[in-house]
């Protein structure tokens, strides 16, 4: 068990701690239940971590179990998904993983205890009969007129839905509890429907599927699950849980805790939302870098490290608030500063020629400014080279400290170099600047004294790699656009902007998704999507924190 000193704290595992302590438990087995209907997101990694990070701190175990109740809406390709982000998070379930399915039989079998004990009934009305009868949080429900039908024959109704002989619709399955209740979620909820359709894991076997209410409580009974964790708009459910639980024949109770939900600055982490940025072709895909899922977030250049270190800062408390997108993204900013190697990549590029140089070299230069054991690269130097166009400027001030007409400025392990003139276009604008470099100040600073403050990137211009760099931002203009009435209304118009760059040449040798620093750009990584012909490279984060000056 890991040393309770060196471990994060919070109020679950002050519950577990307690548990363990009085006996109420000498174990610990906790689940994490994905409905396989879409991707995983970053409020997901929350709970993986919690849940994992628990099971394995207290040496115990913890599930993998699909809630996969409507085969409708499910796909094996999210299955698959889910169990790769899950992996790549760096945790694995215990044994094979599981799936509500697997137990569509018992829960079949307790449903007809419940209508044996007289707590379940087949209702034949219509849902939106149902939703009326239901009432209102201020107003009662009322029974349904099918609520005192006899056992036998509820047990008969419930037989001929099994075996397809109503149709979609026609009739459901209620649990048999308070239509008076304070709490909707107890006025007789639906515990069984009818859907004719073909299941990933069942196949053709089932016409009829359990709600999740229903079945979740029994599938964590069955696991011999001690602490089921969930997210706070499951509290009122609670009552349910435990409902089903002390009124069917099952030896293990499990108990329900609930945590707050994480909520990220400039994103929605709605699954119906997300669904639609994707359906209605906002994003590229499920994977896009700037979708909040696991996979958006892995491609666009986040490590598993940086996820589970912005999930233990967030930290886990039963209050909601809004987490500052800042936050996630100095996760991965403090680790790809002391990690990734250093290269240059000139993206808004201007040509610039060194008159009084000659003979072409290959210069050394540090993968990293402080961490000596990353070694060091050959760059090529030649008379022709790209820099950025933002870096010089005919006239400036003095707190200007890149290159200006008349001026020198350094040149990044490598020389100190002057502008001298400029060619332009027939717009007026700067398409090569002509420059003198000091063939004595490689690695040194002028003999004469003279002191040259500023430093700029550059690329070879004959050596120079074609490359698509795509900036990615923010999705979204509002912190909180789940807010908006018109969500898709607030999507960034700037949150993905692509640039033809040029990179050093030693940018071949980096993996897909490895994070790399773009000298005094930010840092990135190589996307997926690169081919032998095409060269592309994604921004995970700038240098700083952005967010004081958006939308500026």
């Amino acid at each position: 068990m890991t040393d309770p000193v060196s471990r994060p704290t919070n109020f679950i595992r002050h519950i577990i701690d307690k548990d363990l302590t009085d006996g109420v438990h000498d174990h610990v087995a906790t689940r994490f239940p994905p409905e396989p209907n879409g991707y995983l997101h970053i409020g997901h990694a929350k709970s993986i971590c919690l849940n994992f990070g628990i099971a394995e701190d207290y040496e115990g175990t913890c599930n993998l179990r699909f809630d996969d109740t409507n085969p409708e809406k499910e796909d094996i390709d999210f299955v698959n998904s889910i169990k790769q982000d899950v992996q790549w998070l760096g945790f694995q379930w215990q044994g094979k993983e599981l799936y509500s399915s697997d137990y569509f039989d018992q829960l079949h079998g307790y449903a007809v205890e419940l209508i044996e004990k007289g707590l379940a009934f087949v209702d034949f009305s219509s849902q939106d009969e149902i939703r009326e009868m239901r009432g209102t949080l201020t107003a009662p429900g009322v029974n349904s007129p099918y609520r005192d039908t006899a056992v036998t024959e509820n047990l008969m109704h419930f037989e001929k839905m099994k075996n397809g002989e109503y149709a979609e619709g026609e009739c459901c399955l209620r649990a048999k509890i308070e239509m008076t209740s304070a709490f909707m979620c107890m006025r007789d909820p639906v515990i069984y429907r009818i859907k004719f359709a073909h299941h990933h894991q069942t196949l053709d076997k089932w016409c009829i599927y359990p709600m999740y209410d229903f079945t979740h409580c029994i599938s964590d009974a069955i696991e011999g699950i001690t602490h089921s964790l969930c997210t706070l708009e499951f509290q009122d459910n609670r009552r349910l849980y435990d409902w089903v639980i002390e009124n069917i024949s099952i030896e293990c109770i499990p108990r329900q805790y609930e945590f707050s939900r994480l909520n990220l600055e400039y994103t929605v982490l709605s699954k119906r939302r997300l669904i639609q940025l994707v359906d209605d072709n906002h994003v590229s895909g499920w994977d896009d870098p700037r979708m909040p899922t696991i996979a958006g977030i892995r491609r666009r250049g986040y490590s598993p490290a940086s996820i589970r270190e912005f999930c233990q800062r967030i930290g886990v408390t039963k209050m909601d608030n809004m987490v500052e997108m800042s936050m996630l993204e100095a996760c991965i900013r403090d680790e790809l500063n002391a990690n990734a190697k250093r290269r240059m990549a000139v993206l808004e590029p201007v040509k610039l020629v060194i008159e009084n140089f000659s003979n072409d070299e290959w210069l050394d230069a540090p993968n990293h400014p402080v961490n000596e054991e990353m070694g060091t690269r050959k760059v090529p130097f030649t008379k022709e080279i790209f820099i950025e166009a933002d870096d010089f400027r005919e006239q400036a001030n003095k707190k200007y400290k890149r290159l200006v007409l008349g001026k020198e400025v350094r040149l990044r392990n490598a020389y100190v170099i002057k502008a001298e003139r400029v060619e332009k276009d027939e717009n007026g604008n700067v398409v090569c600047i002509y420059c003198s470099y000091d063939a004595d100040t490689l690695g040194k600073d002028p003999a004469d004294g003279r002191k040259v403050k500023g430093v700029i990137h550059w690329v070879s211009a004959s050596h120079a790699l074609n490359a698509e760099v795509r900036l990615y931002n923010t999705l979204f203009t509002v912190p909180n656009p789940a807010a908006e009435e018109d969500f898709a209304g607030t999507i960034n118009p700037q949150s993905l902007v692509v640039v033809n760059a040029k990179v050093e040449p030693s940018l071949l040798e980096f993996e897909p998704l490895q994070g790399i620093q773009f000298e005094r750009q930010g840092y990135f990584c190589r996307d997926v999507d690169t081919t032998d012909d095409k060269l592309i490279f994604n921004r995970t984060v700038e240098l700083r924190d952005s967010f004081a000056k958006f939308g500026s």
